[in-house]
């Protein structure tokens, strides 16, 4: 079943831009502590913010020279402009065939998460990439900046669709690869992985992102509504399983994957990385509000 909406304003509302419009990403570790406004550095450039003159010494660049004011002064002066160092910010979406379920679907909540942080991003000219990955990484729509690129951001996130099984192995290392500058990297999944989600993180824990991880699962996985016997069949590889579903076989799944989650959140916190398990009926509003907020990502 596909839940997500051809129409980009099901992911962002006017409504809720106006509720963000204000907000802007920060990372604490990698501008060590500081806010937006203390990214801010005087050099001397080309930059089109002014900020001071400092006199002129030797060895400097004569085309930083007010000649100007020489013609005024009969005095050197150098031009400083205030330079502000990029964020990079990379929104990882999983795009597996696990994604493509529930109501709403997890697919519907990751691309809403992932376009409300690119929307906080482009509004304050941060560098905002979006990857949608499955079986590695997939499709990508790179190096944005300002709020003229939402539409076609929106448009990336609606058209691109759910297949197959998910490789975050593959994924994060050929995005390590990639992008060895650092930068905020959030990966928005349900972390369902037949081959271990441990290898996967390892490779974004040798660069020096900002990380999180964002687990998401639908209502219908975390408390089944299922009886009797049933086939079940794994949507992304196909396998199937005859199983008789009665209470007990129901609480040992719900330990399992409380274990599961747990297993990841302990991964997560062991190594600085920000974890944040939610349900796709809690609104993602609050996630982007309330969560991101407390773990200081917007302010």
């Amino acid at each position: 079943m596909s839940t997500v909406p051809s129409d980009t304003a099901a992911l962002l509302t006017p409504d809720f831009i106006a509720k963000i419009e204000q907000l802007q990403l920060v990372s604490r570790k990698i501008f060590m502590g500081k806010m937006r406004g203390e990214r801010r550095s005087r050099r001397r450039g080309e930059s089109v913010e002014f900020a001071d003159y400092r006199n002129y010494v030797v060895g400097d660049d004569l085309r930083h020279v007010d000649w100007n004011i020489y013609a005024r002064l009969e005095k050197l002066f150098l031009k400083l402009f205030l330079e502000e160092e990029d964020l990079h910010v990379s929104i990882l979406v999983d795009t597996s065939k696990s994604m493509d379920w529930g109501r709403p679907s997890k697919t519907l909540y990751a691309r809403r998460v992932a376009a409300a942080i690119s929307y906080i991003g482009l509004a304050n000219l941060d560098r905002v990439s979006v990857y949608a990955y499955a079986g590695g990484l997939q499709y990508e729509m790179a190096g944005l900046r300002s709020r003229r690129s939402l539409p076609k951001l929106l448009s990336f996130l609606s058209q691109t669709e759910c297949d197959g099984a998910s490789d975050l192995s593959k994924a994060c290392k050929q995005f390590a690869i990639r992008h060895p500058q650092a930068g905020i990297v959030i990966l928005l999944s349900d972390f369902f992985e037949k081959g271990g989600y441990e290898q996967g993180l390892k490779f974004l824990l040798g660069r020096r992102y900002d990380l999180y991880c964002i687990q998401m699962l639908s209502p219908e996985e975390i408390d089944p509504p299922l009886v009797g016997d049933l086939q079940l069949k794994d949507v992304e590889d196909g396998d199937l399983a005859d199983v008789t579903v009665s209470r007990a076989l129901l609480n040992r799944y719900k330990a399992n994957l409380q274990a599961y989650c747990g297993g990841l959140k302990e991964f997560c916190t062991r190594r600085g990385i920000n974890y944040l398990f939610t349900g796709t009926d809690v609104p993602f509003e609050q996630i982007v509000l309330s969560y991101f907020r407390r773990r200081g990502l917007v302010a």
